[in-house]
């Protein structure tokens, strides 16, 4: 059954300039059928969205992009897309601050629950991601952001970690206190993660209530919350699109959400999720998903 309560949040605003030359500064990785030859990275996001929820997906993308993250859209037949076009790139704070702002200015819900997901994520099996994401709104009902983790198949130090702490049983089952958020490790210290069994990969998507949310961002970074609210209240309709005003927007904070809020607040709750997941970040990690014939080549 559907969670009318969440409303998907796609982070488009990526350049994928680690897959260059197939992904270019015009064209990139998330717009690409990189797994599937059926659908794009960013369809299977959108359709893992629609799956969860039937709420009005809210895309966030770069403006020169409009028309391609339009296109790929309607030909995954998400028709009620509220699509943003930040002006430049600001990093994942400010457009995820402008989608809960958005939401809750826009939605018939007093206070929806936003399910963040980079759109050029893969997710191997979309029932148990689902199930996962229910566990996620338990805790946020209570007043948690929840981050999703990774259970880690191997030492990796390419991807920031989060640690553990005290269990939250009481809001839901497998869900827990953030301890820690670290950055990429080195060899050695990801070993000593994985032995440990308190890590997880840090997987970028989050499950909080759009209100939580910027309450608890106004307290670290209100600037930031002002600056994208003006931005929003100044942004203009054209065609499909909502237009962020560029000239507000460019005074927003370059910074991500784990800096601005994840390794500050004291509300964090995270999940870890034992599912098949990658960033698709290199071009090993691509060839580690597909299908390789008997030399070794994908």
């Amino acid at each position: 059954m559907k969670n009318e309560e969440i409303i998907p949040v796609i982070l488009s605003g990526g350049s994928g300039s680690r897959l260059w030359p197939l992904s270019r500064k015009s064209y990139p990785k998330q717009f690409l059928p990189l797994i599937s030859a059926e659908e794009t990275m960013i369809q299977a996001t959108l359709i893992r969205g629609a799956q969860i929820s039937n709420r009005c997906p809210i895309v966030i993308c770069n403006e020169d992009h409009r028309f391609l993250a339009a296109e790929q859209i309607r030909e995954a037949n998400i028709s009620n897309a509220d699509i943003l076009l930040e002006p430049l790139s600001r990093n994942t704070a400010p457009a995820i601050t402008l989608a809960a702002l958005h939401a809750l200015s826009h939605e018939k819900s007093p206070d929806p629950i936003l399910l963040v997901m980079p759109a050029d994520h893969f997710i191997g099996d979309a029932n148990l991601f689902a199930a996962y994401i229910n566990d996620g709104v338990k805790a946020a009902n209570a007043g948690k952001i929840v981050c999703f983790g990774i259970q880690p198949a191997y030492p990796e130090t390419g991807y920031g970690y989060i640690q553990k702490g005290a269990a939250l049983t009481a809001i839901a089952d497998n869900t827990f206190d953030v301890k820690a958020f670290t950055e990429k490790p080195d060899q050695d210290a990801a070993e000593g993660y994985i032995r440990s069994g308190e890590f997880c990969w840090n997987s970028g998507i989050f499950v909080f209530k759009a209100s939580v949310f910027l309450d608890e961002l106004n307290k670290y970074e209100p600037e930031l919350v002002a600056t994208c609210r003006t931005s929003l209240d100044r942004a203009t309709k054209d065609l499909d699109f909502i237009r962020i005003d560029a000239e507000s927007f460019a005074k927003a904070k370059d910074i991500s959400i784990d800096y601005a809020l994840m390794e500050r607040t004291q509300n964090a709750a995270v999940i870890p999720m034992n599912i098949e997941w990658s960033d698709i970040g290199s071009w090993s990690a691509l060839w580690q998903l597909k299908d390789q014939c008997p030399n070794g080549n994908v």
